[in-house]
């Protein structure tokens, strides 16, 4: 799901938003800068945490598939993608149930991302796949 929020400016700089984010629901956020376009973290699911990410310097490319075997996850599952950049402001949501991985798409981008679990509630939910489960373009 994305929501898309927008920018205003004037004499007093920028403000960038996402008014329809509902952050009820989040325990923590972190950040994650990448310092190049080669790093892909993938693929990490979870099977009850809901992640919502904002970019908020440069861009970022994020994948995610719906899994359908959390012990053997089919290697042909539908891969989603969407770009989101600090340019334009809006929110990805990442439901429960999937796998997800990211890389940016210039050097030193940086991500917030905001989850509805704990630390210690996401570690006991967190699965691994390996990077090349699922094509990651």
């Amino acid at each position: 799901m994305l929501i898309n929020g927008n920018t205003h400016s004037d004499e007093r700089g920028k403000l960038c938003f996402v008014n329809d984010l509902d952050l009820q629901n989040i325990r923590r956020f972190y950040t994650i800068t990448h310092p190049d376009i080669n790093i892909i973290r993938a693929w990490q699911g979870h099977k009850i945490e809901n992640k919502h990410f904002f970019v908020t310097k440069g861009s970022f490319l994020f994948n995610w598939v719906k899994i359908d075997d959390w012990d053997h996850p089919s290697t042909a599952l539908d891969v989603n993608r969407q770009v989101l950049t600090s340019d334009k402001p809006a929110v990805l949501t990442i439901v429960a149930g999937c796998a997800n991985g990211f890389k940016a798409l210039e050097p030193d981008s940086t991500v917030i991302v905001f989850s509805d679990l704990t630390l210690d509630e996401s570690a006991k939910d967190m699965y691994r796949f390996e990077r090349e489960t699922w094509n990651f373009n």
